[in-house]
């Protein structure tokens, strides 16, 4: 019975071999391309001489492809088509991650949030989902005008045939070079400065992109420290007087953060902490 299965099987599969009609391939031949029109104009065609016209190792080292293909570019006019624009943009996508964290106010905000749930002593809560959520909408919030202002002066003369793909990558970083020069500290710039051997004159101009990100990431980073500090502050003000109370009155084995946080949680909502946290954090960037 397995023997009939398998004869059944390699006859089905034969047939199927019968029925595809065969392929048929061959070379193109010089004959065969006098009447078919190459694509693209004399200058951007792939064989610049045809095959065997070289005479000296110069011209042989030029390009000099032995066949027809060619590659244009939306007719040859130098700009993208929409397939390798949709490859673009798939790989900006892989990367937007760590353009958020460098380019953005993304790093400030997120610091100065988890410090304020370390200050509140209330572990997970909020949870690490909703932290984040609230940090890039914070950062979509600070960075609409600089988002604006790309989509303005690059995107849309891009989309029109206006501006070439150089130039579109330069009108776009510019609004964020100006948002990093803002929010950067002078001794950070001058650090990476000497630290790149390249003299700098004051103005952004003169400032490279690679030392531009991490002088802001590092001054980013200084500030959101120095806010998690002053939030700390009260709170720190709680447990010490808790801790006091508690070994006045002989307690001490009770653990002073078990009773400080019904009294740091309280005292946060009844100051409207999320207000005056997220309130001033915003209105460091402005």
């Amino acid at each position: 019975m397995r023997k009939i299965r398998m004869i059944i099987c390699l006859l089905m599969i034969a047939g199927i071999f019968c029925i595809i009609s065969p392929l048929q391939v061959q070379a193109a031949r010089e004959d065969t391309m006098i009447d078919r029109p190459l694509t693209g104009e004399e200058d951007n065609r792939t064989n610049i001489n045809e095959p065997g016209a070289s005479e000296d190792p110069e011209a042989l080292a030029e390009t000099n492809i032995g066949n027809d293909v060619t590659i244009t570019i939306n007719n040859g006019n130098g700009s993208l088509n929409g397939a390798l624009r949709i490859l673009i943009i798939l790989t900006l996508m892989t990367l937007a991650p760590l353009l958020l964290v460098m380019l953005t106010s993304f790093t400030r905000t997120i610091v100065v949030l988890h410090f304020t749930r370390m200050a509140l002593g209330t572990q997970t809560a909020p949870p690490n989902n909703v932290l984040i959520g609230l940090a890039l909408f914070l950062t979509f919030f600070i960075m609409q005008p600089v988002f604006t202002q790309v989509y303005n002066e690059a995107v849309q003369p891009f989309e029109s045939g206006q501006i070439e793909q150089d130039e579109f990558m330069e009108k776009a970083l510019d609004p964020f070079r100006e948002f990093m020069y803002g929010q950067t500290q002078i001794r950070d710039v001058t650090m990476f400065m000497e630290i790149n051997h390249t003299e700098w004159d004051g103005s952004l101009e003169s400032i490279p992109t690679a030392v531009l990100v991490p002088s802001f990431v590092v001054s980013e980073l200084r500030t959101s420290f120095i806010i998690g500090f002053l939030i700390y502050i009260p709170f720190i003000v709680i447990d010490m007087v808790v801790a006091s109370t508690l070994m006045s009155m002989g307690m001490m084995m009770l653990p002073p953060t078990t009773i400080s946080a019904p009294f740091k949680i309280l005292l946060f909502v009844m100051a409207d902490g999320w207000n005056l946290v997220i309130g001033n954090l915003v209105r460091t960037f402005y």
